[in-house]
């Protein structure tokens, strides 16, 4: 990677008026993080300052981008006059950062991952003065042609709407990710024209123009997803499973057992050691780790949620943020976890709901309990120690504690706390009324009888 000091100057100002949404576009997400953020963090790890335009009135977009890149700052695009007056809406950033390289990139391509970036600038190291990312499409219909001489040197860039018929046969499309390394990009940038089909200012146009004051243009070559851009709903699904396949990809190399890949889908901050096995039909929401030798089986709905060694998840399992399950935890079918920390062994394989509280080391919880744990006003904690017994349909009603290795009758209502070893039991006697049944039955027909 480049030891040069760089800027990322990252356009966010599009309308995408295509998404058919108030959502702005670059905030739709792609493995439950933003675009922008995506960006931000490639451009991040690349190592750099960052700059952003963002369009007028986005404050959304602009809080997105100080979350992800704190130390970023937030320029705007008055008017949408193409790809190179955005760049100048970052004016300042570029004669702040005079003399360093300065990247292009854009919050509607999120896939660009830093390695990408890195091949890019090492280009420049080369002696570009201007790079360009380009990529071979299936169809280059609607893409910026790439002309390059018999040498192979990056002549200029044509607009698909400015193209000839014979540009137009050209397959090695411009990507718009762009890389310079001249010693006064906005004074580059400021010498282009909008004398073209749209009357915009493009970007594009900084080949021809660079070339023209010295500066040697090549392309740096990518796959077609790296730079896939998002204007669409349905582009938007196609990038997630780019990045879908990608992660899973990456976890198989690294020692995750997945039976039916393509039914696992994945933040982008999943962590998952080697040797866990995840079943078919498996969702993991943001902040979720699971840890080796952990077991998630089918149709389990994960979010937010730390998974001990070799503990075992599923099926039909839901656990929700702040479920923290220690080593060799059980979590069975129907079982919701929200904000609970279960300790080594603890077990609640059936049909239950665990909310607000902990349960203590190899203490059983058992099926149909409930934790309740909201009085419709506030939240309250329901404490289980350690090797203590809930029998099956018990409501403890927080907040309460039961003691270590206490035993819970099954069906009871807990609402008071319980001793270390004791066995607490809330019923009604059982009243049999011998025969009872039958003459229920008798009295209900004849009633029925004489109503017809």
């Amino acid at each position: 990677m480049s030891s040069r000091p760089c800027l990322f100057v990252v356009l966010a100002a599009g309308k995408g008026t295509r998404m058919k949404s108030a959502l702005p576009k670059v905030l739709h997400k792609i493995a439950g993080q933003s675009m922008l953020a995506h960006v931000l963090q490639a451009a991040s790890q690349a190592g750099g300052q960052i700059a952003i335009v963002a369009a007028p009135e986005s404050e959304a977009v602009a809080a997105e981008a100080l979350r992800v890149a704190p130390g970023a700052k937030v320029f705007e695009q008055v008017q949408q006059r193409g790809t190179a007056d955005a760049v100048l809406a970052a004016k300042p950033a570029l004669e702040e950062h005079s003399g360093s390289d300065v990247v292009v990139l854009f919050a509607d391509t999120p896939l660009v991952g830093p390695d990408v970036l890195a091949r890019l600038r090492g280009a420049l190291d080369g002696g570009a003065g201007i790079a360009v990312l380009g990529f071979r499409p299936e169809d280059p219909t609607g893409y910026g042609r790439l002309l390059l001489d018999g040498d192979g040197v990056l002549t200029a860039i044509r607009e698909d709407k400015d193209a000839s018929t014979a540009e137009k046969q050209i397959d090695l499309c411009n990507s718009g990710v762009m890389a310079f390394r001249v010693p006064d990009v906005a004074s580059l940038l400021s010498r282009i024209g909008n004398a073209n089909a749209k009357g915009e200012f493009y970007l594009t146009d900084a080949v021809a123009v660079g070339r023209e004051a010295g500066a040697k243009a090549t392309v740096v070559q990518c796959d077609a997803d790296d730079v896939l851009g998002i204007n669409t709903q349905e582009q938007l699904a196609a990038a997630e499973a780019v990045w879908q396949s990608r992660a899973r990809s990456l976890a198989m190399a690294n020692g995750v057992t997945m039976i039916a890949p393509d039914t696992v889908w994945m933040s982008f901050d999943t962590k998952i050691a080697a040797e866990v096995t995840i079943e078919p039909n498996v969702f993991f929401g943001p902040g979720v780790t699971v840890e080796s030798g952990a077991r998630i089986m089918g149709f389990s709905h994960i979010e937010g949620a730390t998974i001990g060694a070799g503990a075992r998840v599923g099926p039909f399992a839901r656990l929700r943020p702040g479920a923290r399950l220690g080593a060799n935890v059980h979590i069975g079918n129907y079982v919701e976890v929200k904000n609970v920390t279960l300790g080594e062994g603890a077990k609640a394989n059936h049909l239950s709901y665990l909310g607000d509280g902990s349960v203590g080391a190899g203490a059983n919880i058992g099926a149909g309990t409930i934790f309740c744990n909201y009085d419709g006003f506030n939240k309250a904690k329901t404490e289980v120690g350690e090797g203590a017994f809930v029998g099956s349909n018990s409501s403890l009603v927080a907040p309460v504690k039961i003691g270590s290795g206490a035993y819970i009758g099954s069906g009871s209502v807990i609402t008071k706390d319980v001793s270390p070893g004791a066995l607490a039991l809330e019923r009604s006697s059982q009243d049999e009324r011998p025969g009872w049944a039958d003459k229920f039955r008798i009295m209900m027909s004849r009633r029925k009888a004489a109503e017809k």
